[in-house]
């Protein structure tokens, strides 16, 4: 998922972008209130963690105009003042939840991810093709008993296409998911990691589930490649 840090703290950003990043998350960065509210506006975000206390406009602000634009990406505010009143008033605008540093990272991932199933709906924890079992929410994937042990990015492939299983979705689709705003490489390094995934969840099993569409893009086949 593609995920927004708005944070002016360089030391915090960085370690909120590293820890993210492990995470399987694709991230951007703005380090104003100004900054953060364009990207926003521009990009197809999941989710947004915003500081409250920034330059520019502030994160009040910032989530206020978002909100009055009916732009509802989900936001997490970050926050060093304390008090039920700071709490109440993000949440009046529109924010989705609340931290107040110092915060546990783990606590963090935890909030973002319980934020991303709210907006997905009743969509399944799991999502299965065959014998192919993804797990969005633990992040890993397995056929049968076997877990895969796919590295974050591999799984982040696999993920957007377990999302979509049976449609065909384009490599700039993935990209724009799965890596960052200043990504600006070839987009056959989508090729290399769905040589990768093969490797890992059809070789050993003597399955296809996931099909190439010649100039389209990559599908995952909904029986998971056992017929």
């Amino acid at each position: 998922m593609r995920v927004l840090i708005v944070e002016d703290e360089a030391p915090m950003r960085a370690s909120l972008r590293r820890g993210l990043e492990a995470e399987g998350f694709a991230v951007d960065e703005a380090d104003n209130g100004d900054d953060g509210l364009w990207m926003a506006r521009e990009f197809p975000y999941d989710a947004i963690v915003l500081d409250l206390m920034l330059p520019g406009r502030n994160g009040y602000e910032v989530c206020r105009s978002l909100r009055a634009e009916e732009n509802w990406t989900p936001i997490l505010m970050l926050t060093a003042k304390r008090g039920e009143l700071d709490e109440a008033e993000g949440i009046d605008l529109g924010a989705d939840d609340y931290l107040t540093k110092p915060f546990s990272f783990v606590v963090l991932v935890a909030r973002l991810r319980a934020l991303l199933r709210r907006r997905g709906g009743a969509a399944p924890t799991e999502i299965t093709a065959g014998d192919l079992v993804v797990d969005p929410a633990a992040r890993s994937a397995r056929r049968g008993d076997d877990d895969l042990g796919l590295t974050s990015r591999e799984f982040a492939v696999l993920e957007q296409l377990a999302r979509r299983l049976g449609e065909v979705v384009s490599k700039s689709e993935i990209v724009d998911k799965v890596w960052d705003l200043h990504f600006d490489g070839d987009l056959n390094i989508v090729e290399v990691y769905v040589r990768s995934l093969r490797k890992k969840i059809d070789d050993p099993f003597g399955t296809r589930s996931i099909e190439t569409v010649r100039g389209a893009g990559y599908r995952l086949r909904v029986d998971g490649g056992r017929s």
